[in-house]
Formats: C-alpha cells, structure tokens, sequence
C-alpha cells in the first residue's frame, strides 16, 4: 500500500511541487509572525520606540493578508490530487462490480454499493484532509524551527522534547486505532447485509415463523456492531491524551523554564515570539494533523486496504454446462421436433431461502417461436422471479430452462444477451445523447432504424420534446413514463429474438402501451409481458395465471371458463381499474 501511495504522488509531482511552493509561502507566514512580534517589543516597544514596533508590527500584519492566496492556491493543486484519487476508486469500485456480476449474473453484491459512495467519499475526504492537515504542520513547523532559531537556538530545548514525545506516542497508536477501525467497518457491513437480507425476506421468515430465529441474528449483528463502536471510541480516547501531551506540554515547559531562558539571555521579546510560535502557528497546526491522523487516517489505510483487495479480472468462467438429466420418465420438449420453443422451463422451482416457501413449484412452461405470453397473478407472487429466471439472471433451485434450444445455464451474461432482453419497471437511462441510450443493446444501430422504432412505438413526440436524438439526457430530468419509453426503444431495436417486459410499461397511459404492446407483438421473435392492465392479457395469444397452486395457462377467454383466479383478476381489473393503472397483476 506504502509503494501503490508513493507511486499515485509520483505520477502528479507537478501538483505535489506547486502545492510545496504554496506551502512555502505559508511558512514564510508563520516565520514572520513571531519573528516580527518580538522585534517590535525588543527593538520597538520596550526601547521605547513606538515607531518602529508598530512597523514592526505592520509587517506582521502585511504577511498575515497573504493567506488569502495561499488558501486559493493550496486548494486547487489539493483537487489536482484528490479528484484522481477518487475517479480511480470508482473505476475500480464499478469494475470490480461489473466483473463480478459478468460471473455470477445472479450474485448481488451488496457492498458494491457501500465502496461506490460511502468508502469512496470516505478515503477522497480523508486523503485530502491528511494532505491538508500533515502539509500544513510540515511547513509550520519550519517556520516555527526557523523562527526559534533565528530568535535564540535555545528556546527549542523546552519545545522540541514534549512535542516529539506526543508525536511518538499516536504513531504507536496508529497500528491498533486502524485495527480497531477495520473491525468496526466490518461490523457495520455485516450488520447492513443483515438487515438488507431480513428486509427482503421479511415475508418469508413470517410465513417460516422463523422471527425468534432471525431477530436472534440480527440481535447478535448489533451486538457486535456496538463492541466494535465502543472499542474504537476507547481508542479515540487514547488519540485525545496523545494529543493532549503534544499540545500542551510544550507551553507547560516554556513557561516553567522561562526564568531560566532569560537567564540564558533570551530576551521578553524573544519570548513572546516562542509563544506565538507555538500558541498561534505550530499547536493548532498539531492539534488538526493529531486528530486527522486518530481518525481519518486509520480509516483511510482501512477502506484503501478493502480497495486493494478487489478484484478488477473477471474471475475464471466454469465451462457452459449442457441441460441438466430430466428426471426419469420425462424427456424436456427442446430436444423434439424441428424448431425448438422460444422459451422452455422443464420443472423450475425457486424458493429465497432453505427454509421458505417455494416462489415456483415445479413449473413447466413452453412458448412457442414468435408467441405473445402475458403473465398475470397477485403482487408478490412471484412474476418478477419468472421473468429473472427464464432470463438467466436467477439460477433456478431445480429445473432447467432453454432459450430457443440453448440452455440457459452455464451462459455467459454475453452469450445471454444475445438472446434475450428483459426491461423491468425501473427503467434505466444514463447521461448521454439520446442515441447512446437508444444504441445501448445494439451499439452498431444505425440512426434511422433506432428513429423509426422510436416512431412504432410512439416515442417521436418524447425525442422531440428532449430535443432530438443528438440531445444530451439528464436522466434526472426525466419521468418514469420517458425513462420507459427510452428503454422500450432500445429493447425493440434489440437483436434478440426474446423480448421480456416485466410491467416497462406501468408509467404509460393505455394508449400508449397498447402502441408499444402492438410494435413489439409485431416485432420479429417472442414477446413475454407481465401484464399491468387487462388489456395487456387480451392482446396476448396465450395467458400464464401465476396463483400458487391455482397457476393455469390458456387463451384469455379459455381461462374465464376454467380459472377462478384470473376470473377474479378480470373483475378486479374491471370494477377497480377500468382505465388502467396499476393493479394486482
């Protein structure tokens, strides 16, 4: 770490280099202060000559204006340091996500996140503190050496002591506060992976009646995390008496040896401007590096310690795996007939969790080459899951799925985007013209193909308004309904043959998702939509109730005669929603 450190500083030495010359500026400041308080008492005021103290004086003054433009210069070659620093840590953060993910599509990496924005703000704030702080006591105390010298050489025999004393004791400190930091950052993530896990699985472990269970966890995660907290907090502890000895002793020992200084020859003016020296310039500059190095810089080594040990290489792929062994008795339907199903799910079963309930239960399913299939069923039943699944971004706990004849285990996120595209309903929009957006699942899309798809699909009017496809996105600035819209454009234009839209079309009115249900019905290849509105479910060829054991798959007038529960949906739909909106499907 100590070398990857030397290295970042030797790369940018033109800002190390004019952030020193500032710094010798600010020096030079300090050298003048107690330098010129004590000539106007020697040479000025206890001679009995105002004039030249208050010149004296003046000068002092005229140096202290000077901090204006050192400030300015001190914290702009500050940013040519600290920016770098920071966009590295997020290149490396997102790539190491990326990597991770390509791997293990169905991975979450909840500490992505945590490194991304936390830490990484955590290590720029604390780099830029400690070079603030430890450039700030360098050259101050240069001045101050200088200014004692050039005083009297022996006004640092009560100085130099105590304040080495002070330094020596928090660097031996250093060692077991980064320690103490590192066991409470992990503490505090393990603590945020349990409760993100108890949040998500909450319904589970209700049903389970594992809440004794869980809350005895989450408990023991708590506890750990206040260990931790209360182990740090002695070592802060520790830091303040370290500081205490550097700061204070120093004036303690001036002031008791002071009648033997002037006994020594040191005059009162010289005196004064020793104090100054330490009162004005060195002790504060000594408190601020003290308390930076307690904290920010145990933390620092910590969060650049979990950054180094990132991975940023994608980890060795398994070879893709054939279709796992059908059960006895029972050969999958892929490996008949001509033209393999777009979509084939051979007895999947998925459950969150060992001990909850399963999501799917030994589902088969089979869509053919070029079918509309509308998925409907109460919130929370497990659509979503569905559409992960038979997109390859879940692992199924049983069973298998092919995506026109191609198992969908063991593929690469590559190999599966070539596939299928699956849009969810938080759409994803990112800084860029209108045409990056447009282009990002088929980056070699000329222009007029990505605009009459926008046309098909009713997005022209959206384009024109955001000020046509050379237009730079502010995907803040955008609704839910344009985020859509977006990512339906970049879907259709898509050259995989399976289209999955799990409810990308909730924000849109109905008359514009029957447009985009229409375009896309139309479109070359299979389309699956999770059903948001009645309608979607009449315009499909065929229907998948998902209802636990109620689960039924026909014809929308088929399944009115033979399925209670998309009977009931019909009638929620009708008499609570008749103009659309989103309801239970």
């Amino acid at each position: 770490m100590p070398g990857r450190g030397l290295r970042f500083l030797a790369d940018r030495r033109r800002a190390v280099l004019v952030l020193a010359a500032w710094s010798l500026l600010e020096s030079a400041q300090t050298f003048l202060t107690g330098y010129c308080l004590a000539r106007a008492l020697d040479a000025g005021f206890l001679a009995g000559r105002t004039t030249i103290g208050l010149a004296w004086l003046a000068v002092a003054a005229a140096a202290a204006f000077t901090a204006a433009p050192v400030v300015r210069g001190v914290f702009t070659q500050l940013a040519e340091l600290v920016e770098p620093l920071r966009d590295a840590l997020v290149h490396r953060a997102v790539s190491a996500a990326l990597h991770r993910a390509l791997a293990d599509p169905a991975g979450v990496d909840l500490k992505a996140v945590s490194r991304l924005t936390q830490q990484t703000e955590l290590v720029r704030d604390g780099f830029a503190g400690l070079v603030l702080t430890a450039r700030s006591f360098v050259f101050h105390s240069v001045g101050t050496v200088a200014g004692l010298l050039t005083l009297a050489p022996v006004l640092l025999v009560p100085v130099l002591p105590p304040l080495l004393l002070g330094l020596s004791l928090l660097l031996a400190a250093l060692r077991p506060m980064a320690r103490a930091q590192r066991v409470f950052l992990d503490a505090d993530e393990a603590l945020a992976d349990r409760a993100s896990g108890v949040a998500a699985g909450l319904r589970d472990v209700t049903a389970c009646g594992a809440g004794d269970e869980v809350g005895a966890r989450t408990g023991a995660a708590i506890d750990a995390a206040r260990r931790a907290s209360l182990h740090l907090a002695r070592w802060a502890a520790v830091r303040t008496l370290t500081l205490g000895a550097a700061g204070q002793l120093p004036v303690v020992a001036l002031l008791s040896l002071a009648p033997w200084l002037l006994r020594q020859g040191v005059t009162a003016g010289e005196l004064a401007g020793a104090f100054t020296f330490l009162v004005q310039s060195l002790l504060p500059a000594l408190h601020t590096l003290m308390a930076a190095l307690g904290t920010a810089g145990s933390r620092l080594l910590v969060v650049l310690e979990r950054f180094a040990r990132e991975p940023v290489e994608p980890r060795p792929q398994p070879p893709a795996a054939g279709p796992p062994a059908a059960p006895a008795g029972r050969v999958p339907r892929a490996r008949h007939g001509r033209t393999p199903p777009a979509v084939l799910a051979d007895g999947v079963s998925m459950r969150y969790g060992p001990t909850a309930l399963p999501v799917l239960d030994g589902l088969d399913l089979a869509v053919a080459q070029g079918e509309h299939l509308a998925v409907v069923g109460p919130s929370g039943i497990g659509k979503s899951t569905l559409t992960s699944v038979l997109a390859g971004l879940l692992a199924p706990d049983q069973g298998a799925v092919w995506l026109g004849g191609t198992p969908v285990a063991g593929r690469t996120a590559r190999e599966l985007a070539r596939l299928r595209v699956l849009i969810p309903q938080e759409a994803y929009v990112f800084t860029g013209t209108v045409l990056d957006n447009l282009r990002l699942l088929d980056p070699a899309a000329p222009p007029d193909r990505l605009l009459r798809a926008a046309a098909l699909l009713g997005a022209a009017p959206l384009l024109a308004a955001l000020g046509g496809p050379d237009a730079v996105l502010d995907p803040a600035a955008l609704s839910q309904g344009q985020r859509q819209l977006l990512a339906l454009c970049r879907a259709y234009v898509s050259p995989a043959p399976l289209v999955i839209l799990d409810e990308a079309t909730c924000h849109l009115d109905p008359a514009a998702e029957a447009s985009a249900e229409s375009a896309f019905a139309a479109r070359p290849g299979t389309l699956i939509v999770v059903a948001h509105r009645l309608s979607s479910a009449r315009r499909a060829d065929r229907v998948l109730v998902l209802d636990g054991p109620r689960t039924a798959l026909g014809t929308h007038d088929d399944l009115l005669r033979r399925s209670a529960a998309y009977r009931e949906m019909t009638g929620y739909w009708s008499a609570v929603r008749p103009g659309g909106g989103k309801g239970g499907a």
